[in-house]
């Protein structure tokens, strides 16, 4: 009976259908002096803001026996005003909603809007967790085509949305992992494709759009009650470690999702912390805009160094092209045996890279010059 226990496996136990033989989302993460692989902000807070992280945290500490503001009303207001300064639309409070990281976002919109006898699509490949959250929720999950250059092919899209008649569709703007941008043409094209079929929730995730060269896609929710544009604080803001995300969206929507929220689902640390960030964004935008520099400067010597890259408007870049799977996961080892953690996530023939530290950045160029001559001698 012991050795019967011991061995037992997940796909052993009563789990529902739709989980068996899946693998849980995550990423390697290997002891190695240059870690490029999770799209981390490589730079940590500055000290003026972790003194006021600790000043807001003592306050929040003294009411501890208290439940936090249920409605985090203070944090929305506060993010609603950074959305209306960078997104060049008016957000008001009501607009906005957060939650523990953007992925809690997308998962309370999906047991919202999703669940059993529902379904979702994504346009793959793309952000892995909006599917393994549709499952998680028990929505149906439908993966819909791109062009051969990763970009959305919109007419393609829309026979699939009239097909399927999917009850939330995901566009991701820049898109993870290949970090191109959407056009706010394409968007407008799918949410009337969706609207026709049933009509469905549009989810625009820009986890990655402080980073991008084009304009947020924020003011598209001006007149369209089904869509939502959805964001973090763990990449432009460097606050991986906090998990806050939130989205902006119809008051309705906001309305809709507080159905399914968890009691006192934000921590009276997690809003303390979080709005001691938003009081330092001009600081922490400085480092994105540095970040920008070093993408582009990847994406430049990546060429010149023989690789295809992938345009991108997010703090990663793509960058192949090796021979297939095996190929690339060939290559992602050869990198790592040389100090440099990439992310090999499955775009066959491709690897994605963190823009990094400019020394960071130097490590991975050279890793790549050495993989690039052992490959041509």
């Amino acid at each position: 009976m012991t050795d019967t226990v011991d061995s037992l496996r997940i796909d052993d136990l009563p789990i529902r259908d739709e989980l068996r033989g899946k693998s849980p989302y995550g990423a390697p993460q290997l002891e190695v002096p240059v870690q490029l692989n999770t799209n981390e902000n490589p730079y940590p807070l500055p000290e003026p803001l972790v003194a006021r992280i600790a000043e807001r945290v003592a306050e929040a500490a003294r009411g501890l026996n208290r439940y936090p503001d249920r409605d985090a009303i203070e944090l929305r207001t506060e993010l609603a005003r950074y959305l209306t300064r960078t997104g060049k639309h008016p957000v008001a409070v009501e607009n906005v909603w957060a939650a523990n990281g953007s992925n809690e976002v997308l998962q309370q919109l999906l047991q919202t809007f999703g669940g059993p006898g529902r379904t979702a699509i994504g346009f793959e490949p793309s952000y892995s967790m909006h599917g393994l959250i549709a499952r998680g929720t028990g929505t149906g999950w439908i993966s819909g085509p791109r062009n051969a250059d990763f970009t959305i092919d919109v007419e393609a899209a829309e026979r699939a949305i009239a097909e399927h008649r999917p009850d939330v569709v995901f566009i991701t703007s820049p898109n993870n992992p290949t970090g191109t941008a959407v056009e706010a043409e394409t968007v407008l094209a799918l949410y009337e494709a969706a609207q026709a079929a049933k009509p469905s929730l549009v989810v625009v995730d820009e986890a990655y759009v402080e980073f991008s060269h084009r304009d947020s896609l924020l003011p598209l929710i001006e007149g369209r009650p089904h869509l939502v544009v959805s964001r973090t604080m763990s990449k432009a803001f460097g606050a991986a470690g906090l998990r806050l995300g939130y989205l902006a969206a119809h008051p309705a929507v906001v309305d809709a999702v507080q159905l399914v929220r968890l009691p006192y689902h934000l921590s009276a640390v997690t809003q303390a912390t979080a709005l001691a960030a938003l009081e330092h964004t001009d600081t922490l935008l400085g480092y994105v805009e540095q970040l920008k520099a070093e993408r582009d400067r990847l994406v430049t010597e990546l060429r010149a160094i023989g690789c295809e890259v992938t345009e991108s408007d997010a703090n990663f870049v793509q960058f192949g092209h090796f021979d297939g799977a095996e190929g690339s996961h060939a290559a992602w080892q050869k990198i790592l045996d040389r100090g440099v953690l990439v992310r090999d996530n499955g775009v066959p023939g491709w690897l994605r890279v963190t823009a990094g530290t400019p020394e960071e950045n130097d490590a991975f160029l050279d890793a790549v010059r050495a993989l690039k001559k052992e490959q041509s001698s």
